[in-house]
């Protein structure tokens, strides 16, 4: 009994001796397993991997940076953290990815069938598991697609940065073709309105008046002459003159001082109208692409030799796993008896 113990006592156990005594069982088991990881590595379909590297552009105002102080310098920065974000939801928006399944019918491309239960599941499921948009420390965004098709790969990695544009200017014109119409509509009625005043300023130029205090105040010292002099002819001419003033200079000095103040707020609205004009049309890109898609020339999954020798190796631990639990019970069984 003694002896029995000594052989199955697991604490002091040599691992190499065990190996040596079970060695044909463990190298039946790896070979199978080495085999078998073989046969699945050649047949998994390869894939290749396209990448994108974009930064986001600014997203201040196109116009204040084309028509300010600052021209071009905003323009042409980098984004930060906040346009990193935005630039991932964009990426990750069904618009892009409704044009992309609808453009290289992925649909079909995958192997799903638009009639089963749950079609758009099942792309999605393969859109996400295929196509990434991966933050990177730089504060750039990596777009990688894998496909085992590597000319599509690079196409759908591509048209995908291509996109981030489009589906920015979309969604910043619709708002900004708005402003544009409120700010015309605005441009327009004050145009309209001091070109009315202008017209009042004509009729009571006809009248005579053309600067209602200079005119005032030589009337009024000629009419003081004409007192003066005695000259009833020249009294009579100017208080004919003097009625036409009172008469009409409130309304003039109303509508000089009213036409001044609406230009210069014609002057602004202008200047706003300018703007909502440049970002109503412009179509400036919203990244800087650093590397385009290529057309891999390397499949990058499966890699064969990473799978035979993991798979072999786990086989291996595996089975020296089995057999120590194995003899661990059977000494185990034979000491109680």
């Amino acid at each position: 009994m003694e002896d029995n113990k000594s052989v199955y006592n697991f604490e002091s156990f040599d691992l190499i001796e065990f190996i040596i005594k079970h060695l044909k069982p463990i190298i039946i088991i790896t070979a199978i397993a080495a085999i078998v990881s073989i046969v699945v590595s050649l047949v998994i379909v390869p894939r290749y991997k396209s990448t994108v590297i974009i930064f986001p552009t600014s997203q201040g105002s196109v116009s204040q940076n084309l028509l300010g102080v600052v021209m071009y310098k905003t323009i042409l920065k980098l984004g930060e953290d906040e346009e990193v974000e935005q630039l991932m939801q964009v990426l990750k928006s069904d618009d892009i990815r409704n044009k992309i399944i609808k453009k290289y019918d992925l649909m079909k491309h995958y192997g799903i069938d638009p009639d089963s239960k749950y079609p758009l599941t099942e792309i999605d499921r393969e859109f996400d598991k295929n196509i990434s948009f991966i933050q990177t420390e730089y504060m750039s965004v990596k777009i990688e697609v894998l496909d085992v098709d590597p000319q599509l790969a690079a196409d759908i990695a591509n048209n995908i940065a291509a996109l981030v544009d489009t589906a920015f200017n979309n969604m910043k014109q619709e708002r900004a073709q708005k402003a544009l119409k409120i700010v015309e509509k605005e441009y327009l009625g004050l145009k309209n309105q001091i070109a009315t005043l202008e017209d009042s300023l004509t009729l009571l130029r006809s009248y005579g008046i053309n600067d209602y205090v200079s005119q005032s105040e030589v009337y009024n010292n000629a009419y003081a002459e004409a007192i003066l002099t005695h000259d009833k002819q020249a009294k009579k001419d100017i208080e004919g003159k003097l009625k036409i003033l009172s008469k009409y200079g409130g309304a003039y000095l109303s509508i000089v001082a009213f036409l001044e103040y609406e230009k210069e707020h014609l002057s602004d609205i202008k200047a706003k109208y300018a703007e909502a004009s440049v970002d109503a049309s412009q179509d400036l890109p919203h990244t800087f692409i650093v590397n385009h898609a290529k057309v891999p020339e390397k499949k990058t999954y499966p890699i064969r030799w990473l799978i035979v020798s993991v798979s072999t190796l786990s086989a291996f631990i595996f089975a020296l796993f089995l057999l120590l639990i194995f003899e661990y019970g059977k000494a185990k069984y034979f000491i109680k008896e």
